[in-house]
């Protein structure tokens, strides 16, 4: 009796061990800071329809594209802009055929919340306000935002101006922070990043001629392991998936 209650608790435990083993592994999506909230959203309703719940890393698409070329592991990768998928995807890095548009944004000049005020659209004006204190930008030499800032700028005519009161964040959420706190009178982030802090206002929207399209290209990677890694990313094309990216200020791929 001794030998059979063994054999039976033997048994259920590798039956367990095995259905436990089946469960597919969460995907690791290292994204842009600036979808944050939107993917934080969407892996929530993905993980209602009963997968495991995607593990998500956000930080500047730069940082991002030189560790995951560096030989990071992860499954998906999100990134602000063409440029750096197009690095990864040089490496050999990304799925071929799982290279999509996710979504599109909007370049826009903050200011805090209190503050009233509109800058000029173009030119000395606009240099002018915005060189008033420190202007707060990703660093334009390496992530979108800064980039997409800085040849906004430069188009209008306010770049050399503007240029020296810029302070360089690691990523657009810290340059949206310097002016959440206070750090700096007027930041340029994206038009999402606004929508998501009660703390800032739009000062200003550049026009979309300004600047390169703000395109946000998802891809699967070769180093990924997980089962759940399509169909996370299929998701996110999903009408479902797209209504999410919509609902949090994201305009359509």
């Amino acid at each position: 009796m001794r030998r059979l209650i063994r054999s039976i608790i033997l048994a259920f435990t590798i039956l367990t061990a095995g259905a436990a083993s089946a469960k597919p592994r969460p995907p690791l999506v290292l994204a842009a800071a600036s979808m944050q909230e939107s993917l934080n959203d969407a892996a929530d309703a993905w993980a209602k329809t009963g997968h495991p719940r995607p593990t998500l890393s956000f930080a500047a698409s730069s940082a991002l594209a030189r560790q995951i070329m560096a030989g990071g592991a992860a499954d998906l990768f999100v990134s602000a802009d063409e440029d750096w998928m197009n690095a990864v995807a040089a490496k050999g890095r990304i799925v071929p055929g799982t290279r999509a548009t996710l979504a599109r944004n909007r370049l826009v000049i903050v200011s805090a919340a209190g503050r009233k005020v509109r800058v000029p659209a173009s030119g000395v004006a606009l240099g002018r306000a915005l060189s008033a204190g420190p202007l707060a930008m990703a660093d334009p030499a390496s992530v979108p935002a800064g980039k997409y800032g800085e040849a906004a700028l430069r188009r209008l005519g306010a770049w050399p101006i503007v240029a020296p009161h810029v302070v360089r964040a690691e990523n657009v959420r810290a340059a949206l922070a310097l002016v959440e706190r206070g750090a700096a009178p007027f930041g340029v982030v994206y038009a999402t990043d606004a929508l998501a802090s009660p703390k800032v206002r739009v000062a200003g929207i550049f026009p979309t001629r300004s600047h390169a399209p703000i395109v946000y290209p998802v891809a699967r990677l070769k180093a990924g392991t997980s089962a759940d890694a399509e169909g996370f990313r299929r998701f996110l094309l999903s009408h479902a998936g797209q209504a999410i990216l919509k609902r949090r200020g994201f305009q359509s791929r």
